[in-house]
């Protein structure tokens, strides 16, 4: 079996979909708003029988690999390697298949931490970081579970490491592990003597690595306390999150994620507990990261430290979310403390904070207008100052109304003034594209013709024997368009020849078998209207099609439907058939043909008989 296969084997498509949104049950199916396209009712579908999907929107559609290169904007050999570990696939690594840029340095970024983990563990010159660590309440499952690790205090043990291990000096250069110097034109290691904390994305791998100085070296260290990876192929900053990939399922179920600032805070949570907490690494928010969180919630909670940097980080972040529409609140960590101190010390006490965490606009009324007078007329107009901005970026026009009618009791103005107020303001803080912004479905238009020979082919998948009886009343012209002839040719190809031919009962056509069928004639022989891969798309929505019209039918029933199909579309097909011959019966008698208007006229009374026996 292949890698791919194997994998696709051992991961149930609905639980890989359910890590991005939310499936609702749909008879036997699932059924969600399409991620890669706006819409307002639900018309993305997948088959947890089939192990496949499709939007009968925008047409996307296929299994988990096409799903995953879809939602994350990468290459199937990246959706490979992200989906083998998830499935206990081990990939060989010298297949060529794998051998790009990015994949190698995702190579070697993994070999660093494991490198990097072992030397924490195991290295005598570590023993200071181990110390420190396991003084600040870290238990050893913890470490192993975060794989914090340790850099040698050596300019090139790691860079010959790697390359020990096959790769090249510009490939680790790439990958933000070395540094090139400017006096002797050679590389160093980037990291020198400091713990190490491996920064993963949401699928687990290791893109990056914020390092912290050396205890013992903590005050002559000249670069600063943290240092970490620059940009790379694998890492942009703005879009990744630390501990998400361990938090994502926990944010989840609990219907909220709390962002504090740094790696320590995270890793003290969750070591009590508290699994859905996430950092931004000391920075404001970005859309990107953001946008990330609503794969799993639309509750955000904000518990950063209480000095300037950390309420200005906030407010940025908030200004951010509060225009995707999130919902925020702002988690006060008792005593001024960080999160980390706070739930080392006492649980208990951060738990209640999180119970307590204001909403957003409480935080900015409490912060802005406690020392306000609302019967002075300077902090009036402070307060308007102050606050008009932070109600316009809300995204709801009733929580701006709430909030106005909240501002205008606090500080006794009229809210009719309030309202002019906000109606003259004009982008007080940078507009944030909103992640509603996605491209609308391209209509498709299709016949009521094409409809029906969609359904027609639905159907026959799902009921297979009836192929048989089709064959006998079903002419190819009855169908419209060209995708619907070509997998109705395939069927009967696949059922005449690969069925019949071998001697196997006729039920046993069943969808799956056909479509690997389907696979491997359309590589050695491709349509010509359209790509292979393309037939096998449409295939797979026609399954689920008729998983959708057809689930509850027996088949009897399913037989039923079929007559009342074939019927309308020969009718359909006599009806235009007959136009057309209106239209050269007319032409005949302008040019006086007589014998080509006899022709068509017989025709044309032959047709009409049929359309009248139909009823």
């Amino acid at each position: 079996m292949q890698p791919s296969e194997e994998i696709k084997a051992r991961i149930d498509i609905v639980d890989l979909i359910r890590e991005y949104i939310n499936l609702q049950p749909a008879g036997v199916n699932f059924r969600a708003k399409c991620p890669f396209h706006r819409e307002k009712s639900p018309s993305f579908i997948v088959s947890p029988e089939k192990q496949i999907y499709h939007c009968f929107g925008c047409g996307k559609g296929g299994d988990i690999f096409s799903f995953l290169m879809e939602m994350e904007g990468i290459n199937f050999v990246e959706a490979l390697r992200i989906l083998a570990p998830k499935a206990g696939v081990t990939l060989k690594r010298q297949d060529p298949k794998l051998i790009s840029e990015r994949n190698r340095i995702m190579d070697i970024m993994d070999i660093s931490r494991r490198f990097y983990h072992k030397t924490f563990l195991e290295s005598p010159y570590a023993k200071n970081a181990r110390d420190y660590l396991l003084e600040r309440g870290l238990k050893n499952e913890t470490i192993e579970e975060w794989q914090i690790g340790f850099s040698p205090d050596s300019w090139e043990v790691l860079v010959n490491f790697l390359k020990g291990k096959g790769f090249k000096e510009n490939e680790i250069f790439l990958a933000g592990m070395i540094v090139k110097s400017e006096k002797s034109n050679r590389f160093y290691d980037r990291f020198r003597g400091r713990i190490m904390f491996p920064i993963m994305d949401v699928n687990s791998n290791t893109v990056a690595f914020s390092a912290r100085v050396s205890p013992e070296k903590e005050e002559s260290e000249k670069m600063g306390k943290y240092i970490n990876s620059p940009q790379t192929p694998v890492y942009d900053k703005s879009k990744i999150l630390f501990g998400l990939d361990k938090s994502k399922m926990a944010i989840k179920s609990e219907d909220l994620a709390i962002i504090v600032e740094g790696q320590m805070d995270v890793i003290s949570a969750h070591q009590a507990g508290f699994k859905n907490v996430i950092a931004s690494s000391g920075t404001a928010l970005t859309r990107e990261q953001i946008i990330l969180i609503k794969r799993f919630t639309n509750n955000l909670a904000f518990a950063f430290d209480q000095d300037m940097a950390g309420i200005n980080a906030v407010d940025r972040g908030m200004g951010i979310a509060s225009q995707l529409e999130m919902n925020i609140k702002v988690i006060e960590v008792p005593d001024g403390k960080d999160p980390d101190e706070c739930i080392r010390n006492n649980p208990d006490a951060w738990n209640l904070a999180v119970k307590k965490a204001k909403l957003m606009m409480e935080y900015y009324f409490d912060k802005y207008l406690r020392e306000l007078d609302a019967n002075d007329v300077e902090d009036k107009n402070k307060a308007v100052q102050l606050m008009i901005p932070k109600i316009y970026r809300l995204g709801n026009k009733i929580e701006q109304d709430h909030w106005l009618k909240k501002l205008g009791e606090r500080m006794d103005i009229d809210e009719s003034r309030l309202k002019e107020v906000l109606r003259k303001i004009k982008n007080p803080e940078p507009v944030v594209q909103k992640e509603n912004d996605l491209p609308l479905a391209k209509p498709q238009i299709k016949t009521k013709e094409e409809k029906m020979s969609e359904i027609l082919n639905a159907l026959l998948i799902k009921f297979s024997p009836l192929l048989e009886y089709t064959l006998k009343y079903l002419d190819l012209e009855y169908l419209s368009g060209e995708e619907n002839k070509g997998i109705y040719r395939k069927l009967i190809l696949y059922y005449n020849n690969i069925i019949v031919n071998q001697g196997q009962e006729k039920t046993s056509a069943r969808d799956n078998d056909f479509r690997n069928w389907l696979k491997g004639e359309n590589e050695q022989n491709a349509d010509l209207n359209s790509k292979p891969e393309n037939q096998l798309n449409f295939f797979d929505k026609l399954v689920i099609l008729g998983d959708e019209e057809f689930y509850n039918l027996d088949f009897e029933e399913a037989k039923n439907e079929l007559i009342k199909i074939l019927k309308l579309l020969k009718k359909e097909y006599l009806n235009k058939r007959m136009r057309e011959l209106e239209k050269l019966i007319a032409q005949a008698e302008k040019e006086s043909d007589a014998n080509n208007l006899q022709t068509l006229m017989e025709e044309f009374k032959n047709l009409l008989n049929e359309y009248k026996d139909l009823g």
